[in-house]
């Protein structure tokens, strides 16, 4: 299973290159999935479309998650509103016309469908081969699983750790400055406040590893309590079973749009150069 984190591959570009013309991102973001078809789909099978829906249960978890985002984008100077137009138009035509699976689901974020279907892969014995297309390292704990790889399209390479379960602990104690989630010593508005985090040593970090399996007895209330909050954001076991089941069933209950759709749809759209190698965008 090839898993493709759409935000991932469209924002990438659309920021380096400051894109804004719908066609050219429409193109840009074709493009980018009939490579990665091409490339892996003879070893891992059939490309699945992972997007994130709105008002995420992360946010509801925990309302700092990701505050800073808007700000962010509000001074960058490009029109994001338009931006995510584009980004949602093209992946409700590759829905209609690709022969892709694409999850989409109110509440739910790409990181959630891509943990949910990569550990769905690994149960029972079955150790399918997965393929993680994204630069987002929060999927680094997959790779406790040996048939799990990933790929990032920024850095063009694939994104690997020693240990990915070291670096999953690593990673719940240190928070996530990109989501807003502060370490564990560091309350929960640290970031929107603009406060300092708290001093984290890894020296500490290291002796809570040594200590994981009774975490309870080596931190205080407030430590613990934050390492909760943080586990919750970023462990991907941790997602909520309602929506690890609305991922499964939405998965299971798609059918995929016949090859035949995609010529046409490449006409209808004027993305001549993907017309002569239109076979490339056949799923595995």
């Amino acid at each position: 299973m090839i898993l493709i984190d759409y935000s991932q591959i469209a924002l990438s570009n659309i920021i380096v290159q400051k894109l804004n013309d719908e066609s050219m991102i429409r193109h840009m973001i074709l493009n980018s999935i009939r490579m990665y078809n091409k490339r892996y789909r003879e070893e891992y099978g059939q490309l699945v479309i992972c997007a994130d829906g709105m008002n995420t249960w992360r946010k509801e978890f925990f309302p700092e998650y990701k505050a800073s985002r808007k700000k962010n984008r509000d001074s960058s100077g490009q029109d994001w509103s338009e931006i995510f137009r584009i980004l949602h138009t093209v992946r409700d035509e590759i829905n209609e016309y690709m022969p892709y699976k694409v999850v989409h689901l109110e509440g739910v974020e790409a990181d959630d469908v891509i943990g949910t279907l990569t550990m769905q892969t690994q149960e029972f014995g079955q150790a399918e081969p997965v393929m993680i297309i994204s630069s987002d390292k929060d999927f680094i704990q997959l790779q406790k699983f040996n048939n799990v790889k990933q790929f990032s399209p920024i850095q063009k390479k694939f994104v690997t750790d020693k240990n990915p379960r070291t670096y999953l602990f690593n990673h719940v104690m240190r928070g996530d400055s990109g989501d807003g989630i502060p370490n564990v010593l560091s309350a929960d508005d640290t970031f929107i406040s603009e406060k300092s985090q708290t001093p984290l040593r890894q020296t500490k970090i290291d002796n809570w590893l040594e200590n994981a399996d009774n975490l309870r007895e080596h931190m205080d209330d407030e430590i613990y309590r934050n390492y909760q909050r943080n586990k919750k954001l970023i462990d991907l076991t941790d997602i909520p079973e309602d929506i690890q089941e609305s991922i499964i069933n939405t998965f299971n209950g798609q059918t995929k749009t016949p090859n035949m759709r995609v010529l046409n749809y490449l006409i209808k759209k004027r993305c001549n150069h993907l017309i002569e190698v239109v076979e490339e965008f056949y799923n595995g």
